[in-house]
């Protein structure tokens, strides 16, 4: 919650033009936004599309209103919704290098979600994110990586909760048993909050000018 509490400060604080809390505000959300791209249109592409996602939502904060979760949601939608722009431009989903069917058919050697989750948090985790089918890696990285409840994660996706903790639940178990055939992947991974419930929100309700437009740099 302490963390919730100060990045929901600090969207407030951008939302009446203060600078430095929308750069705290990009610093704590870019990385695991970024993650989410990645999972949608690779390596190459995902700091060019997630600049853009960037820049409207720097545009369009005047007219956000809520707390930090609410926040997480309005920017992963954001960011999704330029990432399919760009795949509809390039006209596919990336090719992974490897087969998807290493993901399927074996035994994990423990019912490891928990020890799934503990192990999203690099580059090389995503890596085998992106090699899920594209629901599953989405439903994952949202609810794990970017902390939504499955609600908010449903709000993103256009679908309901009950479909996207279904993907989740089985994204988390393919990506078990590929971690335990990998064991170099699975150490050393820094662990990640379980996935999120939904709960009451006080919602606030702020709109103001910004002083001037934002830019990557100021972030």
């Amino acid at each position: 919650m302490g963390d919730d509490a100060e990045l929901t400060a600090a969207v407030l604080a951008a939302q009446d033009g203060d600078e430095t809390a929308f750069r705290t505000v990009y610093r704590t959300v870019h990385p695991r936004l970024l993650g989410y791209v990645r999972t949608l249109v690779g390596d190459l592409d995902a700091e060019d599309v997630s600049s853009e996602a960037w820049l409207q939502i720097a545009r369009d904060l005047e007219r956000f209103s809520g707390d930090a979760d609410r926040f997480r949601g309005w920017a992963a939608r954001i960011a999704r919704n330029r990432a399919l722009d760009h795949v509809r431009m390039r006209g596919r989903r990336p090719a992974t290098v490897a087969d998807e069917t290493e993901l399927t058919g074996r035994a994990a050697e423990s019912d490891t979600a928990g020890e799934a989750m503990e192990a999203l948090a690099t580059g090389r985790a995503l890596d085998l994110i992106a090699r899920l089918p594209q629901d599953q890696a989405e439903a994952v990285v949202l609810r794990v990586v970017m902390g939504l409840d499955a609600k908010t994660a449903a709000e993103t996706l256009g679908k309901r909760p009950g479909a996207v903790r279904t993907a989740a639940h089985r994204g988390l178990k393919k990506l078990a048993e590929l971690l335990g055939e990998d064991p170099e992947t699975a150490r050393g991974l820094d662990a990640l909050p379980p996935q999120r419930e939904p709960r009451s929100r006080a919602v606030t309700s702020a709109g103001v000018t910004h002083t001037r437009a934002r830019t990557q740099k100021d972030m």
